[in-house]
């Protein structure tokens, strides 16, 4: 058991039947009323986003669960097939339990949160950041570099992302993997 002290992001808690992810998390203080905190919470086995406040001190019911290291293979009809990286397994995730999933290609590193009460998926997230290939998009001209100017870039993985006007084909490109924005060019 434990209590709204311990809540921290990333932390899964169980809420009315269904699994959320805590996004952020702050605390109300008031002269006259005891203290609330408060959560902006995710969906781990919904698309739903809440908000949620608790009273200080109330019981909270966290899920345990595991970051376990996997390897991205392919995407097919069933979804994503991917592999752990100690004992060799493959599984099959879906499209909609996956982080950005216009960004992996094949071979990609990635970490699956697994619920260590029924070993089953919850989630799969990227690392922090990927380098992809620019497979098209448009030249930038000499002297267009003075402004912060954007162009549309099409990458290896098919995803589409704004790029500055200086980023050329065949480059590679830095890419965060919460916003989906450019970070910077890579040597390659």
């Amino acid at each position: 058991m434990a209590n709204t002290a311990d809540i921290r992001n990333g932390i899964i808690l169980k809420l009315d039947g269904s699994l959320y992810s805590v996004v952020e998390f702050g605390q109300n203080k008031t002269a006259r009323a005891a203290a609330k905190v408060w959560a902006k919470l995710k969906g781990v086995d919904n698309n739903r986003s809440i908000e949620h406040t608790w009273n200080s001190g109330d019981m909270i019911y966290p899920v345990r669960v595991e970051r376990r290291n996997y390897q991205f293979l392919y995407k097919d009809d069933s979804g994503f097939n991917l592999m752990d990286n100690e004992s060799f397994e493959q599984i099959v995730v879906a499209e909609n339990m996956i982080d950005r999933p216009d960004l992996y290609k094949d071979g990609q590193e990635c970490n699956v949160v697994i619920n260590t009460e029924t070993e089953m998926p919850m989630g799969v997230e990227l690392p922090a950041s990927v380098v992809l290939r620019v497979t098209y998009t448009e030249p930038g001209l000499k002297g267009d570099t003075a402004t912060r100017a954007m162009k549309q870039a099409t990458l290896e993985t098919g995803a589409t992302i704004s790029v500055p006007l200086f980023v050329d084909n065949d480059e590679l490109i830095k890419i965060n993997t919460t916003s989906g924005e450019y970070m910077e060019r890579v040597k390659g």
